[in-house]
């Protein structure tokens, strides 16, 4: 009796050996990147009303925009954006005529939590700022953030993203706004 219980709890603890793993993945793999591409449409409020003076414009610019986010780790996280604020603009009546603006920012994102679907963030982007009333271009620095939602395996929903920029000229420009849009998770 006594070797038959030996032999059944050697069978028993050489199967739970074969079956355990301490670990779900193997330490050694290695979370692949991923890129989301998507558009999105925008409304700014200008901090240029003509004149060559820095004030609250009479008029709100609505644009549209195009980002890419590249998902490298959990906290490293890099987007690029373009928006292109062409409609709605003020017209001073001087060349160079209206206020729009265009931007180019890239630079990191940072995801905050995940609650099931939603995932807020900040962000920090630096780049190029144009406009009709420039003569040229200014650098830009932008500080946001927002809130991102799965809608299934490869759709994201940017639900609202806010920024705040600097746009360092003479007059610093500080223009504002908000941005929602839909996002594809090529890989």
């Amino acid at each position: 009796m006594k070797r038959t219980i030996d032999v059944f709890l050697c069978i028993v603890l050489a199967s739970l050996a074969l079956s355990a793993r301490g670990q779900v993945l193997p330490a050694a793999t290695q979370q692949e990147p991923r890129v989301t591409a998507g558009a999105f449409g925008s409304m700014f409020q200008p901090d240029y009303a003509g004149n060559g003076i820095a004030q609250t414009s009479p008029n709100r610019l609505y644009g549209v925009g195009a980002y890419v986010d590249v998902k490298f780790r959990r906290w490293v996280q890099i987007e690029a954006e373009g928006r292109w604020l062409r409609f709605n603009q003020y017209d001073t009546g001087k060349p160079p005529v209206g206020n729009g603006e265009d931007n180019y920012l890239i630079g990191p994102k940072i995801p905050i939590r995940t609650w099931g679907r939603a995932t807020p963030y900040g962000k920090f982007l630096v780049g190029i700022g144009s406009a009709n009333f420039l003569n040229g271009h200014a650098t830009a620095v932008a500080y946001g953030g927002g809130l991102d939602y799965r809608l299934s395996k490869h759709f994201v929903l940017r639900a609202f993203d806010f920024e705040y920029q600097s746009w360092f000229l003479n007059p610093t420009l500080y223009p504002y706004g908000g941005s929602v849009g839909i996002g594809y998770k090529i890989f």
